[in-house]
Order: C-alpha cells, then structure tokens, then sequence
C-alpha cells in the first residue's frame, strides 16, 4: 500500500496565463532543487493537442537515518520524466510526472490538471499523487519520508508558480494578448535540447 495525496487550488490567474507560467517558472528561488530541465520531445497531433515529453534533474538528498541504511554512492541527483497535453479547445492542460531512478527505493507518480474556471477568470489546479517503496521492512517509513517532502515540495512549487505569474503578469500588454498557442520556453535559455528519432509512446 502506497501513500496517496490529493489537492484542489484555485489559481486567481486566466488559464493562459497559468499555462504560460508553467514553462516559465524554473529558475526562481524556491525550487533550487531542480537543477536543469530538457525538452526531449515536442509535437502536435492533428486534433491540435501540444505533447511534451521532459527531463528534469532534481537534487535527490536522503535524509540521515536513510543515509546510515543505503549505499552512501548513491546518485545525488534524480531524474523525473514530465509528460503533458495541452487542449486549446477545451483550455485543459495536464501533466503526469514520475521518477526514473531509485524508483525501488520510492516511486512517486504525480498527475496535475490545470482547468480553466468558466465561472470567473480563475484556473482550478488539481493534483493527485502516489507514493510507494519496495523496501521490505521498512516500506512505511520511508513512504511517509516521501510524503512530507513532497508536501513540502508542493508548497515551493506553488510559490515558484506565482513568482512566474507576476513576471508575466508585470509585462507589456503586447506580450500577454499575443498568441498563446506558441510556447513561451523560447524566451529563456534551457540546457542543451535533444531530438528523440521516434514519438514517446506514452503520454499523460
């Protein structure tokens, strides 16, 4: 048995604007734990649905009972692949994201949905997580380790969203009227990009 989290926020921004956000909002200071972002694969399909496929690289500290436990050589980084759809007709934008490595030690499987609110110009967030280890013996504890951080994680990635909203919300009215259709990870500079020969398989 996994630990599950579940949330519902109400983001007082228009989807667009939340959705220009998202891809905007590494680096800031609250999330110095991801340490770089890598767009694997971009494309869209014919019904106009945006796929993308990432690589994020994330600090990946244990914490010290865990370290007297484990192999001290483990990888300090870890790795989280983030899949998404946006649907400009619907104005829906989802993601699922999960870890690649230490996955036996914990996995954690989280899944976003950014919806535009038709009753005023709100976007409703809503986030759904689980975390599980295959641990023998010791399984809960470290469940529970997994749970608090990503609680904790959660907290700095809203406010790492918010400080990108008020950059985009702060510039020039050409920029927020624009075409909104483009991605807006152009306008910052990313790690080296690599170009998949063949589509991702899986998507959110």
């Amino acid at each position: 048995m996994g630990r599950y989290f579940h949330s519902e926020v109400d983001i007082k921004s228009p989807w667009h604007q939340v959705l220009a956000a998202f891809w905007q909002r590494y680096p800031n200071l609250y999330s110095a734990h991801v340490l770089t972002e890598d767009v694997l694969y971009r494309g869209v399909t014919p019904s106009n649905h945006l796929l993308s496929r990432r690589l994020l690289t994330k600090t990946n500290r244990l914490p010290g009972w865990a370290e007297c436990i484990f192999l001290t050589h483990m990888a300090r980084a870890g790795y989280v692949l983030e899949d998404s759809i946006v649907d400009l007709h619907t104005h829906t934008f989802t993601t699922k994201t999960w870890n690649l490595n230490h996955n036996t030690l914990m996995m954690v499987v989280e899944r976003c949905s950014f919806e535009e609110d038709h009753s005023q110009p709100w976007t409703k967030l809503r986030r759904g997580a689980c975390i599980s280890s295959a641990v023998y013996g010791l399984a809960r504890p470290i469940q529970e380790f997994g749970l608090a951080r990503f609680k904790s994680n959660q907290d700095k990635a809203m406010k790492g969203l918010e400080y990108a909203l008020s950059k985009i919300q702060n510039e020039a009215p050409s920029h927020l009227h624009g075409d909104h259709r483009e991605s807006s990870e152009k306008h910052k500079p990313l790690p080296p990009q690599t170009t998949p020969t063949q589509k991702p398989k899986q998507f959110v």
